[in-house]
């Protein structure tokens, strides 16, 4: 006669957990009494633990969610309707209690229930993996050093200090680092992992992460400001005076893509068997199951790996010029961060709440390579979920904006125009024109609404003086260009005629 397992229990409707644990320690006790007919046994269960609870499904409608955004131009505001429709999709997960979009929103891909780019959800305990994305851990780290050297000096030594593009390390190349050796790798959601993560210290990868060269200012008001938000550590390190700043933007590389590949695959299938319904991208993790629970020590590790992975980079930096760091900061903004029983996931969004000792968060938010980074204090402002933007986002996504310029004579024009009196590199070589100033939104306009919405408080601004990014390799996706049918390419020639006519009508 068939024995009743927990996947028959699940399968009738009980979902995982203590009543769970509990049921099949009745059955084994009905058992030995001698009771074995599974019709009996259930009517049993059922008297003693009640029907089984319905499985939770998407809501009927979304959530309502806060807008720090103002859309003004027609790319701008096609760019937010999608973005309303990723939000609207996803706001409708039974874990999420709200979220809010940043004014760098922007869409991630087409899977239903995606998290846009600048999206925040809170989830009440629980963890969704594909809202924090496999970039875990994208981060701003900042370095503020004192230097009178040559800057194209310096750019060469960042160049040697960093690797970017597809890849890693050889292994006569790789950095060692402490962390590698804490005891983790036990960790379900770490295992097998610990050599992909050595072979990856000081190497930022490519899209849209940079090395940052910059100098700023720090004045008497800066100083004074620090102490009265109880940063008076961090103003003591940076008397009055100008420095240098070595900003560094990456994510966890490899070892977060897994770790975020796995605790995907473990979420889907968690809500496979507890609810009914719901896309993958809004899959999640109970935060204090078992699989919960290792998920959230495997993030914790991941963050602390990818900012030693930014200190690996700015010691070696300041090794081969002899600088010393007078003080550090940073922030991540691809991330879930736990208050309480709330999980607030961010995915390009930085935390702008005060800290556990009643500080305002300091956060650095970049525009793109041609601007200054903004030092920010946050506002912690409760309608937005206190995070402000992580930068300055897109409009138009990487293919369409190839495809506005194909002509090396406007590549060349734009390039240089972006780049002028900065000392830009590309690691691999050639330029990646999705990462020029234009492809970003107007620096100004974000600014504009992060100051509109009280997100964050500007007190510094870090000026460009150069950066290096992997550029286009070849191998990435990201540098892939587009194979145009016949009819594409006429509507190309017949939008640069139109050009060209229109640009005539005005000299004319």
């Amino acid at each position: 006669m068939k024995v009743i397992t927990k996947n028959d229990l699940i399968a009738a409707g009980y979902l995982p957990g203590p009543r769970l644990e509990a049921m099949l320690e009745k059955l084994a006790e009905y058992r030995t009494r001698g009771i074995t007919s599974p019709k009996y046994l259930i009517k049993l269960l059922k008297r003693e633990f009640g029907d089984p609870v319905p499985k939770p499904t998407l809501r009927d409608s979304p959530l309502p969610w806060a807008e720090a955004i103002r859309a003004e131009t027609r790319e701008e505001r096609e760019n937010l309707t999608r973005v309303r429709r990723q939000m609207d999709q996803l706001l409708r997960t039974p874990v999420l209690i709200g979220g809010a979009i940043m004014p760098d929103a922007c869409p991630a891909g087409t899977a239903e229930a995606t998290l846009p780019v600048g999206g925040v959800v809170v989830a009440q305990n629980a963890i969704l993996p594909a809202a924090h994305s496999s970039d875990i851990g994208c981060s701003m780290f900042a370095t503020f050093y004192r230097a009178e050297g040559d800057l194209a000096v310096e750019m060469d030594a960042l160049t040697h200090a960093t690797r970017m593009g597809q890849g890693q390390r050889a292994p006569e190349d790789w950095v060692d680092d402490p962390v590698l050796d804490e005891p983790v790798w036990e960790n379900r959601f770490l295992y097998g992992l610990r050599e992909r993560a050595r072979a990856q210290i000081a190497d930022q990868g490519d899209g849209n992460h940079f090395a940052f060269l910059g100098e700023v200012e720090v004045r008497p008001e800066m100083r004074a400001l620090l102490q009265l938000t109880g940063h008076g550590d961090l103003a003591s390190a940076l008397p009055i005076g100008h420095y240098r700043v070595l900003v560094t933007h990456h994510g966890s590389r490899s070892l977060g893509a897994h770790v975020y590949k796995r605790g995907l695959a473990a979420a889907v299938k968690h809500v496979a068997r507890q609810a009914a319904g719901i896309p993958d991208a809004a899959a999640w993790l109970d935060a204090d199951s078992e699989d919960g629970r290792e998920y959230w020590e495997a993030l914790q590790y991941v963050s602390r790996w990818t900012r030693a992975n930014h200190r690996a980079i700015h010691r070696r930096f300041l090794e081969a010029i002899g600088g010393i760091a007078k003080a550090e900061v940073g922030n991540a903004h691809n991330f879930v961060w736990r208050r309480g029983d709330l999980f607030y996931h961010g995915k390009g969004a930085t935390p702008a709440w005060r800290d556990d000792q009643g500080r305002p968060q300091l956060g650095l938010i970049p525009l793109n390579m041609a601007e200054p980074i903004l030092w920010v204090l946050g506002a912690d402002h409760e309608a937005y979920h206190a995070f402000a933007p992580h930068g300055a986002g897109r409009n138009l996504s990487r293919t369409a904006l190839r495809r506005r310029y194909r002509e090396e004579e406007s590549r060349s024009k734009i390039l240089a125009e972006s780049t002028a009196g900065l000392d830009v590199r590309w690691y691999c070589g050639k330029p990646d024109l999705s990462e020029l100033p234009f492809a970003y939104k107007d620096a100004r306009t974000v600014r504009e609404q992060i100051e509109a919405y009280q997100l964050a408080e500007v007190i510094a601004e870090i000026h460009p003086r150069g950066c290096l990014m992997a550029g286009d390799s070849g191998r990435s996706w990201r540098d892939r260009e587009e194979v145009l049918t016949p009819k594409q390419k006429r509507q190309i020639q017949h939008r640069k005629e139109r050009r060209q006519m229109n640009q005539e009508m005005r000299e004319w």
